[in-house]
């Protein structure tokens, strides 16, 4: 069932990468990561135990992309559509953090599951 899974979402990022450019996908991902991460670090401008819990959380989130998708595409390594793949998986990831990230901003009042202030 794993394998079924994991080769559907290959197949899907393959396809993704062929239909578009995944660099500029993966470049238009960043930006937006970036600036959501940026709006949660001015709610934590008050916050300097927060802010670096961000920052941790952001690098060991980078390194766990890097992986991720290192391994996802290792199964064509060393071939033509290896950075292709890489670079899908990193900008669908990305999204997915960047969606994580925007949650944190619209937490309701009074969520102490939620590590950034309302505004």
């Amino acid at each position: 069932m794993h394998f079924l899974l994991a080769a559907a979402t290959t197949l899907s990022l393959i396809a993704t990468a062929a239909l578009a450019d995944p660099g500029s996908d993966l470049k238009k991902a960043d930006q937006a990561l970036n600036q959501t991460f940026k709006q949660i670090q001015k709610r934590l401008a008050d916050d300097a135990d927060g802010k670096a819990r961000l920052v941790k959380a952001q690098r060991a989130w980078i390194a766990f992309r890097n992986g991720e998708c290192t391994f996802q595409s290792s199964g064509d390594d060393g071939g033509s559509a290896a950075p292709m793949v890489a670079a899908a998986c990193q900008a669908e990831l990305t999204k997915d953090r960047t969606e994580q990230l925007k949650a944190y901003l619209n937490c309701q009042e009074g969520d102490l599951a939620c590590p950034v202030p309302a505004e």
